[in-house]
């Protein structure tokens, strides 16, 4: 059973076209692809959502554009339900994959209306997960769950229980009824940490451990809290 877990974990991630980019050139390129309703899927390193959904997707975010400003939505561990720029969302995904999501054909001004009042009214909702096992609603929201609640409130999808959905779900059911089709995965290359002036042997050794626990404390908080 685990084994054909892992294999589908490893076969979800390996997507035909991928681009390796850092945060600047990823920002660039999707300013120019993204519109109200995009969605930004990602694979991170959450073991939880991995082991649970047999899929390599862990995140999913929903991206509106307003006055030229590019918003994206999503509910994440610690900060809840938040929205942010897109360049600081992307400051924020280290090495991550980003999936994105187009839709095939454009929102009208009333469900993009729908779709960003919604969003807009879940802000400072706290984050949960553990009602995705049963079902249930709860005070809390995970990110999928917001995600395809948007989706239901701009009349494009129906999901008789939105908080049961995880992000490889929601992929599976808007490309299967071509709501949506998936652009160029963007592999997240973070630019290096700036080396310090001094040719010290101490200072080189002890910003060489400061970086080295940095990525350690880093790896373990994305596979056991998700963040």
């Amino acid at each position: 059973m685990l084994h054909s877990i892992f294999l589908t974990i490893l076969v979800a991630a390996a997507p035909a076209d991928v681009e390796a980019v850092n945060p600047q050139e990823a920002q660039a390129r999707l300013a120019q692809e993204l519109k109200t309703g995009s969605l930004i899927v990602s694979r991170g390193d959450c073991l939880a959502v991995k082991m649970y959904s047999a899929s390599a997707y862990t995140h999913v975010a929903s991206v509106v554009v307003c006055e030229a400003e590019i918003y994206v939505y999503d509910a994440t561990g610690g900060a809840g339900v938040r929205k942010q720029l897109l360049c600081d969302y992307l400051a924020g995904q280290d090495d991550n994959s980003l999936h994105p999501f187009h839709l095939s054909r454009p929102l009208s001004p009333e469900q993009s209306r729908k779709f960003e009042e919604h969003l807009e009214c879940q802000m400072g909702r706290p984050y949960a997960i553990s009602h995705h096992l049963t079902g249930n609603r709860a005070e809390g929201l995970h990110c999928s769950e917001y995600a395809t609640d948007a989706l239901i409130a701009a009349g494009l999808m129906r999901a008789k229980q939105p908080s049961r959905v995880s992000p490889a779900t929601l992929v599976e059911g808007i490309l299967k009824d071509n709501l949506y089709a998936q652009a160029t995965t963007l592999q997240l290359i973070p630019d290096p940490p700036k080396r310090p002036d001094s040719d010290s042997w101490c200072t080189q050794i002890w910003f060489d451990t400061k970086q080295c626990t940095r990525a350690c404390y880093l790896q373990l908080r994305a596979w056991f809290c998700c963040k």
